[in-house]
């Protein structure tokens, strides 16, 4: 279908889901089933085309013999600005990681600046430096974008949404399609840092160690493992949701099942012990700079060697394994015992 021709008539309903939930809570986008209902059951099936299908984080496009990852995202988070990061930096970061996680070299980025009346013009002066300051260390550039205001009170101070388009230097498809049985699960550093940094600068709560979120670009990290060659299957960053969801997600579209060892998954003791005081489950806390590897098992230890070499890749270690299942995550405990686990049905 061209691009200019009409849309075509849909007569898809989904009543079950306009049934059990008439109104949008804020569940639905807390990253757990709801927001995987609202996208699979609403969404994605008025919309289906093949590059939606992959469920991945970004889409890779063949222009002109060349391929090009692009990526979106809208970034709302109280307070803009916490332990280690801001709501600027946490754009740029977000954005260059899906591209990242597509096997690209990110290059271009949009930045949409939704700003609420009343903003101190002094915060949005520390924003905009942030931004910039991190794509120049990136080496990304932004090439376009818009600004809007909205009245008072409509806003929490500022939303983005950026894009994002970056050169494919992958030399093999990397996607959720490629896991296979017998894979190994390698993540890049311990988890839960930015959840809980968010959490207590919002709520006001002080931990006997500050815990700065590990809001970072992760695209050096990426292309380490792309130039020592390694079999790449598939990666994901954890973000909304944590480790768990983004491993529900994977053994969902693969159709394989996943065990990984609680005793092998890095969390660092003040973020275990702040999990521990507020009843959260790290593994379903939020991370910005962390990101797991499907590879083939042989290839498992040399992966977590070139992530080890970056100062954000030190605690990386291989987690688990993919294992024959009917798309299942389990989790072997600490005491020896396995249960599974499953995407969030709201927030956490």
């Amino acid at each position: 279908m061209s691009f200019f021709e009409p849309a075509p008539t849909f007569s898809m309903s989904c009543p079950s889901l306009l049934q059990d939930h008439p109104e949008i809570t804020m569940a639905h986008g807390a990253g757990g089933a709801l927001t995987r209902d609202l996208i699979n059951k609403m969404i994605a099936p008025l919309l289906s085309n093949p590059w939606l299908a992959e469920n991945h984080d970004g889409a890779v496009l063949d222009i002109q013999n060349r391929q090009l990852a692009f990526t979106t995202d809208s970034y709302v988070i109280h307070p803009l600005e916490f332990p280690g990061g801001d709501i600027g930096h946490l754009a740029v970061c977000g954005t260059i990681n899906d591209l990242a996680m597509c096997g690209a070299r990110p290059e271009y980025l949009s930045l949409g600046l939704v700003i609420e009346e009343g903003l101190s013009m002094a915060r949005l002066w520390r924003i905009v430096q942030s931004i910039g300051q991190t794509c120049k260390a990136a080496q990304v550039r932004v090439v376009t974008g818009d600004t809007k205001v909205v009245d008072r009170g409509k806003g929490d101070g500022l939303f983005i949404n950026m894009s994002g388009i970056g050169a494919v230097v992958a030399s093999h498809k990397i996607a959720p399609e490629k896991i296979t049985v017998g894979d190994s699960v390698v993540i890049s550093r311990d988890i839960g840092r930015h959840g809980i940094a968010v959490l207590s600068a919002r709520e006001g709560i002080s931990f006997e160690t500050e815990i700065t979120s590990d809001c970072f670009p992760v695209h050096e990290m990426v292309l380490g493992l792309l130039d020592a060659g390694l079999d790449v299957h598939c990666m994901r960053d954890l973000t909304r949701g944590g480790l768990a969801t983004a491993l529900c997600e994977l053994a969902d579209t693969s159709g394989c099942g996943i065990e990984i060892r609680a005793a092998d998954i890095p969390v660092e003791d003040g973020v275990r012990g702040a999990c521990e005081l507020l009843g959260l489950d790290p593994l379903y806390v939020a991370n910005e700079g962390c990101f797991v590897t499907i590879l083939p098992s042989d290839e498992a230890e040399a992966a977590v060697s070139v992530l080890n070499r970056f100062e954000n890749g030190r605690d990386a270690c291989v987690i688990g394994q993919v294992i024959e299942g009917n798309a299942i995550l389990a989790l072997e405990t600490e005491i020896g015992s396995r249960r599974q686990l499953d995407i969030l049905t709201g927030e956490h």
